[in-house]
């Protein structure tokens, strides 16, 4: 029996993807194009982890240049001034708002982030429309596994009472690190990771999610 759902933000619930694309470009427009076009590749590929790992290993392995802590403190904040308020005033993912909706008082809900916690937590209490659903929500530093795993034995549940929305590689691979149902919300149905056997379910937008639920609910009955 389904008991919680834990979403991804940016792409999940919020439009917001695209806000943090155009954050990376803008923290590097004084580089050259083809840098910033690397940059921005190894975001999109890269959904679901801290900006702290994209930035270092933008600074590794595309412009390879050291990146001394008290830089890398003043990108992260930068990064933050840049997108705390265009976050918030996102619209919401196609049928997200409808689907929160439908799952209160059915599960208990989360938000598993790459977003750093405080941030992602701050901009989930200034969309008062939505804050009131969620149990919890929860950012890096850590991983999504660790996340997921921190649910599971905080609020003393199993991996088989437990679906995890997201719309990236990392989240998927959180989710299958602790045994998770999966549904993927995808933008591409030729993306590599969306072939992977262990997702569930994919859908272009929340919209289908909630016959999804219905139907598994259904199924859930039937076994029992």
């Amino acid at each position: 029996m389904i008991k919680a759902i834990i979403f991804d933000f940016d792409g999940v619930i919020l439009e917001s993807v695209d806000v943090k694309t155009e954050a990376f470009c803008q923290l590097f427009e004084d580089r050259p194009q083809n840098q910033v076009e690397a940059i921005k590749q190894y975001h999109l590929d890269n959904g679901g982890i801290s900006r702290v790992v994209k930035i270092q290993y933008a600074y590794d392995c595309i412009l390879d240049e050291p990146l001394p802590q008290e830089k890398l403190d003043a990108l992260c904040q930068k990064f933050h001034d840049i997108v705390v308020d265009r976050v918030v005033n996102s619209s919401f993912v196609n049928g997200a708002k409808e689907l929160l909706e439908y799952c209160e008082g059915k599960y208990d809900m989360f938000v598993a982030s790459g977003t750093p916690q405080g941030e992602m937590r701050d901009i989930v209490q200034q969309r008062t429309d939505i804050a009131h659903y969620f149990k919890g929500v929860y950012g890096s530093p850590d991983k999504k596994a660790q996340i997921i795993q921190n649910i599971l034995e905080s609020k003393n549940l199993k991996a088989e009472e437990v679906i995890f929305i997201g719309d990236s590689h990392n989240d998927l691979e959180g989710a299958k690190a602790q045994a998770l149902h999966f549904i993927a919300r995808y933008y591409d149905e030729d993306q590599t990771w969306l072939k992977d056997p262990a997702i569930n379910a994919k859908f272009p937008d929340m919209m289908p999610v909630m016959t999804y639920l219905e139907n598994l609910n259904t199924k859930e009955q039937v076994y029992k």
